[in-house]
């Protein structure tokens, strides 16, 4: 599997994880005599973090003086989360907002997640479900039916295509899809708009049409803009990331997107984040509402 997403080849626990910030490092080596595992490798390159080794017990982050190490991540009780959550109550209210799941994959954590949605539900909170639907239609409608709204991805409509950068079948996915709908649940579909994989107009094209014959509770569809500011982030966990120095998507494109996805009978569709502005190399950032 190659997904540009999620791409994980060695097998790693995604968190807690321990990362190291090369523009803080003052070349101390109190971290590698703290460091019980001896997983730590000062190289002429930086520091290398052995994650087959490092199990994040932080004796190496309290140690140094410049802080340039951390550890990322943290475990939370439902209670721990709800305790966070209510703090924005005000917030909610005012907004008409709530508290969305994502992840990762939510469903990955489903008996988790389904305890704190009825948790938040106690407390009058608003849930919105953020999922790519690659999950067991049993597991999938257990949080569905806790949600009062689904955050739902569809990236490439292509079978062979889907399969081969994602490593999973889209047929399920749009399944899902199709049976959230029938439930009546309110949808937002959103597709991350990423240089040669999903920003064709026969892409865009077949999910508007998807959306348009068998998804009528899909509120809007959203054309999520490629990112390229989270390198440093993969390069501190030792991931390698496929997509490392791809440029930001022009405004013309995302604007000739929605207007595709519109012609498709999505009036609903908008395009947000950051591009290279029109006939210029300005970066901007824009929410189309």
């Amino acid at each position: 599997m190659n997904c540009p997403w999620c791409h994980n080849p060695e097998g790693i626990a995604p968190f807690p994880q321990l990362v190291w910030y090369e523009t803080r490092c003052i070349g101390s080596t109190k971290c590698l005599k703290a460091c019980r595992k001896a997983a730590l490798n000062p190289t002429p390159d930086g520091m290398v973090i052995d994650r087959h080794l490092c199990d994040a017990c932080g004796d190496c982050v309290a140690t140094c003086p410049a802080e340039a190490l951390e550890v990322i991540g943290k475990s939370y009780s439902v209670d721990d989360l709800v305790a966070v959550a209510v703090r924005d109550r005000i917030f909610y209210e005012k907004s008409g907002g709530g508290v969305t799941l994502s992840g990762g994959e939510v469903s990955m954590q489903a008996r988790f997640c389904a305890e704190l949605m009825r948790a938040l539900k106690r407390e009058g909170i608003h849930i919105a479900l953020d999922t790519c639907g690659a999950a067991n239609w049993k597991t999938l409608q257990s949080l569905v039916n806790l949600s009062d709204l689904v955050l739902y991805d569809l990236k490439i409509m292509d079978s062979g295509k889907h399969r081969m950068h994602t490593g999973f079948p889209i047929e399920p996915i749009l399944e899902n899809a199709r049976r959230i709908s029938k439930l009546g649940k309110p949808m937002w579909v959103r597709t991350p708009i990423v240089p040669g994989y999903t920003d064709t107009v026969e892409n865009i094209r077949a999910v508007a049409g998807f959306i348009e014959e068998n998804l009528p509770t899909v509120e809007r569809y959203d054309l999520l803009a490629f990112n390229n500011t989270c390198a440093a982030k993969y390069n501190r966990l030792g991931l390698t990331w496929t997509l490392e120095g791809k440029g930001l998507i022009c405004e013309e494109s995302m604007e000739e997107l929605a207007a595709t996805a519109r012609s498709e009978g999505l009036d609903s569709s908008h395009w947000s984040g950051l591009t290279q502005r029109r006939s210029s190399n300005v970066v901007g950032e824009r929410a189309n509402p």
